[in-house]
């Protein structure tokens, strides 16, 4: 006799319940926290438009989050402006937390290696990315919260945040911190999302999510794209990190915050137009994860998709497209992690 769905659900979340515990002592400690800040400086940073999707009964433990970290950082590359042609590489990846090697990841691409052929330009939307320095408050006395430190190590203990990894690359950044990295005084990191380009990245906004056990802030950003045609065409660009717990430690319940941050990340995005949403959704029940299907009410899967784990036995990190007519997409994840615990998500992009 076939087991249905959801007779399947229950022990699906028993074995789930037992990687969840092993992993408690990851990158998601509990926060602690001293007293709120009652602003967040990320509010008047400029060239970032702020975009609170949160509930007004949660900003003042959103603020107190985000007074522990420092504001966006933002670099325009010193290479010439230009549009794409009509293809180029889209990588979503969780970084680990500094642990890949994304020096590597972008030789690869333009190897060829990751997509058959050589790449001129892409774009990485990078999850778990970290900033280190005078730019993240430091002072012990600091009203904030944060998130415990990890500082995970590649060969030989090797990491560099994530604003030296685009300037040594020439790559135009956006950097979003959604927490800090350590206690005030012990670190002088944060950590979030980030988006390299060799193009242009314009319209730039920063969306603080719901919160639930710690402060996200997905990023949306356009890239401009020339197909040959000679027409422009703007993309929408959305790199997220959803949570993978709710309260503390509770991996597989954590279902209903992801969907409750999906959904209003859904709310605020463009409902037209070219659109691409990726990053590690947490989704520990795969294409069955409530926050993917929710996703997918506005973008689609690749046409053609490599449906392999990306992080041990799960497939947690997604990417989903809303492009013109006739263009397409195809996905795969890369075979090697890179240093990071997770697996890269390599799209190829035609527009046309």
């Amino acid at each position: 006799m076939r087991t249905s769905t959801r007779a399947r659900r229950p022990a699906v979340a028993g074995v789930l319940l037992c990687i969840g515990s092993a992993l408690a002592c990851l990158s998601n400690a509990p926060p602690r926290s001293t007293p709120a800040s009652p602003t967040c400086a990320a509010d008047i940073v400029p060239g970032v438009r702020w975009v609170r999707a949160s509930p007004l009964r949660e900003r003042e433990k959103l603020d107190r989050w985000c007074a522990g970290v420092g504001g966006p950082a933002r670099i325009e590359a010193t290479r010439a402006a230009e549009n794409f042609t009509g293809s180029f590489a889209l990588v979503s990846w969780n970084t680990h937390v500094g642990s890949g090697d994304v020096d590597a990841l972008a030789a690869d691409l333009r190897s060829g290696r990751l997509t058959g052929r050589p790449v001129t330009h892409f774009v990485l939307l990078l999850q778990e990315a970290y900033r280190a320095g005078a730019d993240v408050p430091s002072t012990r006395g600091l009203r904030a919260a944060w998130a415990g430190a990890q500082r995970p190590a590649r060969a030989a203990g090797t990491r560099e945040d994530i604003v030296r990894v685009a300037q040594r690359l020439g790559l135009h950044l956006i950097y979003v911190p959604s927490m800090r990295n350590g206690a005030p005084g012990a670190t002088d990191e944060d950590r979030g999302n980030a988006i390299l380009s060799t193009v242009p990245l314009t319209d730039v906004k920063a969306i603080e999510l719901p919160l639930e056990s710690q402060r996200r802030v997905a990023i949306e950003a356009t890239v401009t794209a020339t197909p040959a045609d000679g027409h422009t065409v703007p993309v929408r660009l959305v790199c997220t990190h959803f949570t993978n717990m709710v309260l503390h430690h509770i991996f597989v319940l954590s279902e209903s915050g992801r969907l409750r941050q999906a959904r209003a990340l859904a709310e605020v995005l463009p409902k037209d137009g070219p659109l691409v949403i990726a990053g590690d959704f947490n989704a520990w029940f795969g294409y069955r994860d409530a926050a993917y299907k929710e996703l997918a009410k506005i973008a689609r899967p690749a046409a053609a998709e490599d449906r392999r784990a990306t992080f041990g036995p799960l497939r947690l990190d997604h990417a989903l497209f809303r492009l013109p007519p006739g263009s397409q997409a195809s996905l795969k994840r890369a075979g090697h992690r890179y240093g990071s615990d997770h697996y890269p998500l390599v799209a190829t992009i035609e527009l046309r």
